[in-house]
């Protein structure tokens, strides 16, 4: 009987194919320097714990809501998107998602058949490769000219099936170039003509020190085939996993259907505390010295390297954003790898490219280091990179 075979080892059923060409899930990840991490100290977590307390109390928050999201949230982000991102947008339009890759993911279900074929930025950032081509559609790669997407290298990739492009044209994502506006335009007519929907990554725009940043790409005409995507992870706190779509009305069905399958609500006590957050006006605020701050740690890093790994790494920068990508001659996995075991985080250039065509450096998330772990980081990579031949 039953009683005999309990304890007895069991064969598993046959276990999934791993993904082929992935790298492991990235631990480490709250490391200084870690792409992608906003200062975790600077959060004003007495502001926010006052709120989410507020919020707590109330019965209407402890159940149910939608899975669209919490329409408090929704009516605040178009708000915020329309004034500080010339996006044209109603509440109505907007989704919440768990985080920017829930939404990629969405994307994902709802547009690609089999076959279909996504355009995305080379180099360009991992986490829509991964969630946009997890399926094997096939990836095509746009090249860079002059650290952002060459518009006019389109035509030439015969993407007759391209069914979206993916881009981050405010800020490319990793190399910082920005997209200027007779681009902007010449993309979207070419996304019209092709039959394309553009994916516009704005992942912190709110991060330009000296310029304001363009407005989106689709906030440039009524009805663009643009599907928007935004986050908190970079404004607020990664921990909060809360992203958001903008898309056309008639895509709004699909998306829900879609999220209801695959993930259900978004946390609602963290969207309604966000909500408050931002129509307190502690958002603008908390967003405004967080700009200064990191324009104080940009200017400070750039001068240590400048100072001390002139001839080892180049910066490729503009004034914006939460990191910095060095250039330079070295194998950039062992050099990443080597700088976690002194406790800094960052992610090799190379393993953001397509193809063979690979240049090598390092992505540096300054953001999230302070002044000593700055120098610290900057003196480190001399010593190594100064003791080590190119072809270490």
């Amino acid at each position: 009987g039953v009683d005999k075979a309990v304890g007895v080892g069991m064969e598993l059923p046959p276990l999934p194919a791993r993904p082929s060409g992935k790298a492991k899930p990235v631990e480490d990840a709250s490391l200084p320097f870690q792409p992608g991490l906003p200062d975790l100290d600077a959060f004003p977590i007495r502001t926010w714990n006052r709120i989410m307390h507020h919020q707590e109390s109330r019965r209407s928050l402890r159940g149910y809501d939608s899975i669209q999201g919490h329409q408090p949230l929704r009516r605040a982000i178009a708000a915020y998107l329309r004034t500080s991102r010339g996006v044209r947008c109603e509440e109505h339009q907007v989704i919440i998602t768990n985080g920017a890759q829930q939404a990629l993911s969405l994307l994902g279900d709802v547009f690609l058949q089999q076959g279909d074929s996504i355009l995305c930025e080379n180099p360009g950032y991992r986490g829509a490769r991964n969630a946009l081509g997890r399926f094997g559609n096939p990836l095509i790669p746009i090249p860079l000219k002059n650290q952002v997407l060459d518009v006019e290298a389109l035509p030439g990739l015969e993407p007759a099936e391209a069914r979206l492009l993916f881009c981050t044209p405010t800020h490319q994502y990793p190399m910082g170039g920005i997209l200027d506006l007779s681009q902007r335009v010449a993309l979207i007519h070419w996304a019209q003509k092709n039959d394309c929907w553009i994916i516009e990554d704005d992942y912190d725009s709110e991060f330009h020190f000296y310029n304001k940043p363009f407005a989106a790409i689709q906030g440039l005409y009524e009805n663009s085939p643009v599907l928007y995507m935004g986050s908190f992870s970079k404004t607020l706190l990664p921990a909060l996993r809360i992203g958001y779509l903008v898309v056309p009305e008639a895509v709004v069905e699909p998306l829900l259907w879609a999220k209801q399958i695959s993930g259900g609500e978004t946390p609602l006590l963290t969207q309604a505390t966000i909500a408050e957050f931002i129509e307190s006006g502690q958002f603008t605020r908390h967003l405004r010295r967080m700009r200064q701050l990191y324009r104080d740690k940009w200017q400070l890093f750039q001068s240590e390297v400048t100072k001390k790994l002139g001839g080892l790494a180049q910066p490729v920068a503009e004034s914006a954003g939460m990191h910095l990508v060095l250039e330079g001659d070295f194998d950039d996995l062992a050099l990443s790898q080597w700088l976690k075991t002194k406790g800094f985080g960052s992610t090799p250039l190379s393993a953001h490219f397509l193809g063979d065509s690979a240049r090598t450096g390092l992505v540096m998330g300054f953001a999230s280091a302070n002044e000593r772990e700055i120098r610290e980081c900057v003196t480190e990579l001399r010593n190594r990179l100064a003791n080590q031949t190119p072809s270490d």
